[in-house]
């Protein structure tokens, strides 16, 4: 195939001639493995379809759509390997520029301690915000991956050859590139023979275990190093920090999010929970392997500490399992026998969990502290008999890992909806006949009656209450939760989390029920749980402040937040916000619900964590992390934050060491830094009041613009028939269903990723900038002008928000939008296109305007080039998508409904050809874009 020259999509990459150069010759190696595994025809379709489609759309789509159902999937295939391979190589080059960048500059933690240097902070101010620091990515399972994971370990492979080859160049001035080529070529015949779909719907244990993929790489590589460099960036602040700190940890959904997932039942919940421990006493093992291998110190030379003697001595009274060689040879080698009895303990952990027997202390291990408490005795001991650098270094980093992933590598969130509490309670009560009809209470009646049960002392159900089989799956969460607590420590679940809080009665619900499980007692100070609402629509995000205000005015909750060292967490809904509201009013009513949750966290002396439910693209609250940090209001980050991580997010940012070390460190960065130096407002009160009118007018406006299209009668119809979102549940991406249960095929009941995934693959992209040209004309009208101008110069939160929609308005292409509109959609509909059209060219004046530049991303011109490069390859799989688009709506209903009905028989083998096609196109433009949904 030939050269597309293209260039990573981030500043400051390495030479474009290099970038070129590998591109170029992967591509090469593509077309040869074309040739080799299909013949040279495909070879040389490629090369054809490429060519007609710049010199003539009309005639490529022609020639696209005549085309037979089994060349199409090739042709989609070879496309959809390049993007694949071009992505690779891309970030490939990437972090060699980090690694090159860092040696000469810096990292992101070196710019962070200069500018809090340069404000000359004191160092107690620093160390008390490094106490509070506590950054914690939150992987979900929400399904926006395309690839699977045969695919991305081929991919990786690709990237450490290439890696490989760079070495041997810097090393020894040349490289074998002939044995290198080969096993490029032998890797690209690989990728071609691995089926890219999924046969299957993954279950939540398959998504675990890929999240364990990752976290494993990360436990070994990314965050040792951050955590090592943070503590070092500390140390020249003047500020010494514990090697038992945990300023970065990690989280999970994956096999706790139960809302609208039918799958993640309780039993999954401890399966996943095993799964993690399996992975995370490996993981803790090789850290061992490399202790013993590191501390050879020989009492004979060195002295030990009396604590770690006494200790040691105990231990091999207590583990017998000790073998007896070790004993012997490492008799004088204490750490090296103390290691040997943490791996004993370690092997009795991991059948313990199996057979799910008691813990038995000096044994095993629960949870994490007794196993920090043995590595924190040995540092000790190094530390007072001359062995200070390594109780600072090896030592150090080990504690400082292990207190970052713990034995379970990652802490499990549960999320469940407000509306299936209600549902317990409603038969609990109905149980003791206290209250004629709980479901019938408003809510006022309910929060009433719901605190005083908070703060009362009776149980309100017994082992035998009768409950439904949907009530008991919900109510038997909480009971799981505290048995996983004690059988794995209680690290494992710290979080509950309410999806579409209303009001207060739904906070108190969840807390009432986690009272019944044993989880919560106010009397004796006992709350295992975090009890989290989240806000997800412009309503609630608007009522956030005053929900939180009467939350904690409750005596019986603000019990609840003191047991748990008084931090209150909100979550903040981006996806579902943006989807309602669209993106100005869903970024602006983020910001705002931010600034009054402060505040009122502040008045009752509560420290206020926010979680952050950010997607991988604008749309769904995506975007430079480091810029998004550093846009929020003053004094909302004091230390504490948790970011989701999902779908494609997660393979782009942590499959290869170096960018995962670049994003771990750009996000703690960013926190010490907002925390320290964002505590204050940056304009004077007068300015930020004018800017906040400007906003507010943007966002009535745009608000308004964007209801009038998503409350069109007709938009659901079009949305349907212009983007193939039907398609999505047949990716078998997720195991949770794309659409929200007891809904209808209209728009109200479809989650927030496959409304973003319809858009993306059609190129029309709504979620991410429709609105904003009416928003921003409306506030230039009403006087704004000069207030936008100084908002563009001046506030981060403003330039953050334009930034992320020139993005999306250069990847939208409103031309091969065209095409699937007056292909797919009936006539009758086709005039919301034009309203689409007319707001994005709206939306691209009004930008460029503030802007000052001649086009979209102008100021960044090797992105822009990029994208204009992925759009010749792109091209093709769009006007195919659409050829067999039209061709699979045109078989019968019966035949459709024999390929999407699960479990039904299968198909004629056009309508599975078709299928698969279709889906394979999907991925291609999804590697193409670099996101689903």
């Amino acid at each position: 195939m030939s050269d597309p020259h293209g260039h990573p999509d981030t500043d400051g990459p390495d030479s474009d001639a290099a970038l070129r150069a590998d591109i170029r010759r992967i591509s090469a190696l593509l077309g040869q493995t074309l040739a080799r595994q299909e013949g040279r025809p495909l070879l040389d379709l490629v090369e054809e379809v490429r060519a007609l489609v710049r010199q003539d759309a009309n005639a490529a789509a022609d020639r696209l759509a005549a085309m037979d159902v089994t060349t199409g999937t090739k042709l989609a295939r070879a496309f959809s390997t390049y993007f694949q391979l071009a992505n690779i190589t891309e970030q490939v080059h990437r972090s060699r520029y980090l690694r090159r960048r860092r040696a000469q500059d810096g990292g992101w933690l070196d710019q962070a301690a200069k500018r809090i240097a340069e404000h000359g902070v004191p160092a107690d101010e620093i160390a008390a915000a490094a106490r509070r620091l506590a950054v914690r990515p939150v992987f979900t399972a929400h399904p926006t991956e395309a690839s699977r994971r045969s695919i991305l370990s081929k991919l990786r492979q690709v990237a450490d050859e290439l890696d490989n080859e760079a070495s041997a160049q810097v090393l020894f001035g040349a490289s074998d590139t002939t044995a290198s080529t080969r096993r490029f070529a032998e890797l690209i015949d690989l990728l071609w023979q691995t089926d890219e779909l999924r046969l299957d719907r993954p279950d939540p244990t398959d998504e675990a275990r890929n999240a364990v993929y990752y976290l494993r790489d990360l436990y070994a590589d990314a965050a040792p190093q951050v955590l090592t460099d943070l503590a070092e960036t500390l140390r020249n602040l003047g500020v010494e920090t514990a090697p038992t700190a945990r300023p970065l940890t990690f989280g999970t959904w994956i096999g706790g999010d139960r809302d609208g997932n039918p799958f993640v039942t309780p039993a999954v919940t401890r399966d996943v929970l095993m799964i993690q421990h399996e992975h995370g006493i490996q993981a803790t093992e090789k850290a061992m392997d490399r202790l013993i291998d590191e501390l050879s110190v020989s009492r004979r030379l060195r002295g030990v500490s009396l604590d770690l003697s006494a200790s040691i001595a105990k231990d091999l009274d207590n583990l017998p399992e000790v073998a007896p060689r070790f004993r012997k040879t490492n008799a004088e080698e204490p750490y090296r026998l103390k290691v040997r009895a943490i791996k004993a303990k370690l092997a009795n952990t991991r059948e313990r969990l199996r057979r799910n027997t008691p813990h038995v202390s000096g044994r095993d291990y629960l949870g994490n502290d007794e196993l920090i408490g043995d590595l924190e005795l040995m540092r000790a001991s190094l530390a007072r008999n001359s062995g200070q650098l390594t109780a600072v270094g090896v030592v150090a980093s080990a504690i400082r890992t292990l207190s970052a992933f713990g034995l379970q590598l990652a802490t499990l969130d549960v999320r469940e909806h407000a509306e299936k509490h209600h549902e317990v309670l409603q038969q609990m009560y109905t149980q003791v006949g206290e209250v004629d009809d709980y479901a019938a209470l408003d809510r006022p009646d309910r929060t009433k009656l719901l605190a005083a049960e908070l703060a009362g002392r009776r149980p309100l159900s017994s082992a035998d209450t009768p409950l439904t089989d949907s009530a008991r799956k919900t109510f038997d969460v909480f009971n799981t939760i505290r048995e996983v607590q004690e059988r794995f420590g209680a690290d494992v679940i710290e979080t509950y989390i309410i999806s579409m809080t209303l009001g207060v009665d739904d906070v108190l619900a969840a807390a009432v029920l986690a009272r019944e499980a044993g989880l919560v007692d106010i009397h004796t100070g006992r709350a295992r749980v975090n009890i989290v609402p989240l806000l997800e629509t412009p309503a609630e995000l608007a009522a956030g402040g005053e929900l939180l205000d009467e939350m904690l005015s409750l005596p019986a909750y603000r019990e609840i937040v003191r047991a748990r060292g008084d931090v209150q967490e909100v979550m903040l809904g981006y996806s579902d916000s943006n989807k309602e509201g669209g993106i100005t009013t869903s970024q602006w009513g983020i910001h705002k619900a931010q600034r009054s949750l402060r505040d009122v966290a502040a008045r009752h002396g509560v420290r206020l964590r926010l979680f952050h439910g950010r997607g991988g693209t604008v749309g769904r609250g995506g975007g430079p992390t480091h810029e998004a940090i550093l846009a929020q209001p003053y004094g909302t980050l004091d230390g504490a934050i948790k970011v989701t991580e999902q779908g494609e997010v997660i393979s782009d940012k942590y499959t290869l060491p170096a960018l995962a070390r670049e994003n771990l460190e750009l996000t703690v960065a960013a926190v010490l830094q907002a925390t320290l130096l964002h505590t204050t407002p940056s304009v004077d009160a007068e300015r930020l009041a004018q800017w906040d009118a400007t906003m507010d007018a943007a966002s009535d406006a745009a608000f308004a613009a964007y209801r009038s299209l998503v409350e069109d009668p007709d938009l659901a119809a079009y949305f349907w028939a212009s983007t193939p979102t039907e398609l999505l549940g047949q990716l078998n991406i997720g195991s949770r269903p794309s659409k929200r249960p007891n809904t209808d095929a209209g728009l109200g009941g479809l989650r927030a990723i496959p409304w973003v995934f319809g858009w993306t693959q059609t190129r029309q992209i709504v979620p991410g900038w429709y609105g904003v040209g009416t928003g921003l004309k409306a506030a230039r009208e009403a006087g704004h002008g000069e207030s936008i101008k100084q908002m563009h110069a001046d506030w981060q939160f403003f330039k953050t928000f334009l930034s992320n929609v020139e993005m999306m308005l250069n990847k939208t292409d409103l031309d091969i939008a065209r095409r699937y509109v007056e292909t797919l959609v009936p006539e009758h509909l086709q005039p919301i296109f034009e309203k689409i059209k007319q707001e994005y060219e709206l939306t691209v004046r009004e930008v460029l305007a503030i802007t000052g530049s001649g086009g979209l991303l102008a100021s960044q011109p090797e992105l822009r080039r990029t994208l204009d490069v992925r759009d010749t390859y792109l091209l093709p799989l769009h006007h195919l998508q659409v050829a067999l688009l039209r061709q699979y709506r045109d078989l019968s209903e019966a035949d459709r409904q024999l390929v999407t009905t699960p479990g039904a028989r299968r198909a004629p083998s056009e309508s599975t050809a078709l299928e698969r096609a279709l889906l394979t196109s999907v991925n291609g433009i999804a590697a193409g874009m670099r996101n689903t949904g």
